[in-house]
């Protein structure tokens, strides 16, 4: 989906597509689990928030993925890993395990697999 929060675009398109991503998500309690991307950079954002609070309200079960982990610092991102881990906690619908990524390096990406997979090992068994 595209950015509901920072993308080069207008701000009208970018308002459209967030209108369009609430929308989709409302009323989704079948599907297995969404993972929300956030930039490891700046932490939860309230976009973010925003779109965390529609799937609480949806019981729809997401995960974050926390993405471009390689252009922090270890200890900003372990702060930044912290502070996700204490504000999911007052969400009812977050699964409680943080996935890291970094698409320039590949670290985190087979981890984010594994657990995809286990997902729908879990569904179909």
């Amino acid at each position: 989906m595209p950015g509901y929060g920072y993308a080069s675009a207008p701000k009208t398109k970018v308002a459209s597509w967030t209108a369009l991503i609430h929308k989709f998500l409302l009323g989704r309690a079948t599907l297995a689990r969404v993972y929300v991307l956030i930039d490891a950079r700046h932490g939860i954002k309230d976009t973010d928030l925003d779109v965390l609070k529609t799937l609480d309200k949806s019981a729809v079960s997401y995960q974050v993925v926390l993405t471009k982990a390689d252009q922090v610092k270890p200890a900003e991102l372990q702060a930044t890993i912290t502070e996700t881990i204490a504000a999911l906690a007052k969400h009812p619908a977050a699964f409680p395990e943080i996935l890291v990524t970094s698409s320039r390096s590949g670290d985190g990406m087979p981890e984010l697999r594994a657990a995809m997979v286990r997902l729908l090992e879990e569904r179909t068994s």
